[in-house]
């Protein structure tokens, strides 16, 4: 349970006259012990510290930099504007947080580290355009059985032991593509499936046209296959799919743009092998009713979209934006592949 602390403490500071200033007689700081859970293999494997699910986004300002906005710390109301100034943005440095520093760096260390520039040059030895599609669904299948409720299943190379389940069907041709480079890899350093699978599906989404997505490296792989039952199902009507990404933790917004990843593939959104806004697109063009739409382009819960109003909105955006769209499904990537994640302890 989250605790909230009043330190009872005067923050000065010392003019060039010798003079003491009191900046701020109080400030609240949040701490958590939720954030950090220990994740025990069995005997032969060594314990790790890991941390589960996505990670907060960088370039925020610590939650104890900012005024509290209940009347319970009214003392708080003492810090003045230069106060505020001050605890944002040097707090942050007496009191670093590992994980905020960590992350504040992730896109630029990944993008130079050996091992993964290692990982990309193999995936692209034997990823082609034409299985683009296939590496980018299992990646959605590994990650998708993520539930916020009980921060259980997400992107942990359990896909492996789920093959033979029905809705997998056809996801063991792009796993032995991956399987080719990872073996590669693992002659240097070892890798994750979940690692290996995540590049893998960003690389997916590059060679295809589509934007360059950073992931970073460091997950650690599911000794067990996930529960049965976890994965959006095709059939869903637009209210059941925003209900069924909303207690994966993603919003409309973001349901909208992972959509648009079936711009590739061979369900008639445009060219199989150019990942674009073409998806958002035919949608448009297409009746807006699932019923009008030819059963032939996209899944039902693609056909679906179009009859939300809200979900249409993004779908207008994103046909009329294609710079957006790209922007938008880089981020919630990152979310994607971060969600349920375990890590190695740095």
């Amino acid at each position: 349970m989250d605790q909230i602390n009043v330190l009872d403490r005067s923050l000065k500071m010392t003019t060039p006259g010798g003079e003491s200033t009191v900046i701020c007689r109080s400030f609240a700081t949040q701490s958590s012990t939720s954030s950090l859970n220990k994740f025990k293999f069995p005997a032969k494997y060594p314990p790790s510290t890991v941390h589960f699910g996505a990670k907060a986004a960088p370039f925020l300002t610590p939650p104890f930099a900012l005024p509290p906005t209940s009347d319970n710390y009214s003392n708080v109301g003492l810090c003045g504007r230069r106060g505020l100034i001050f605890l944002s943005v040097t707090l942050p440095f007496l009191f670093p947080s590992q994980e905020y520093v960590k992350d504040f760096n992730v896109e630029a260390e990944e993008l130079r580290d050996p091992d993964y520039v290692l990982i990309k040059d193999e995936i692209r030895k034997v990823l082609s355009k034409g299985k683009a599609a296939g590496v980018l669904r299992l990646v959605f299948h590994d990650a998708g059985t993520f539930e916020l409720r009980d921060n259980s299943g997400g992107m942990n190379g359990s896909i492996t032991y789920e093959l033979e389940r029905p809705e997998n069907k056809g996801l063991k041709k792009s796993l032995k593509i991956i399987e080719k480079a990872k073996n590669v890899v693992d002659e240097r350093q070892s890798v994750s499936w979940a690692d290996m699978i995540a590049v893998a599906g960003a690389e997916a989404v590059s060679i295809c046209g589509g934007p360059d997505i950073p992931v970073r490296l460091g997950r650690l792989d599911s000794l067990t296959p996930d529960p049965e039952g976890k994965l959006p199902e095709e059939s869903l009507d637009a209210p059941s799919l925003k209900k069924c990404f909303q207690t994966k933790g993603f919003s409309t917004q973001e349901l909208v743009a992972l959509s648009g990843a079936h711009t590739l593939g061979s369900k008639g959104f445009g060219s199989p092998i150019e990942f674009d806004n073409s998806y958002y697109k035919i949608l448009l063009e297409s009746p807006l009713s699932s019923a009008g739409m030819s059963s032939m382009v996209g899944l039902p819960s693609d056909r679906a979209l179009v009859e939300d109003d809200e979900c249409l909105r993004w779908i207008t955006k994103y046909a009329n934006d294609q710079a957006l769209f790209f922007e938008d499904f880089k981020n919630v990537y990152i979310k994607l592949v971060n969600s349920g994640a375990r890590w190695k302890s740095s």
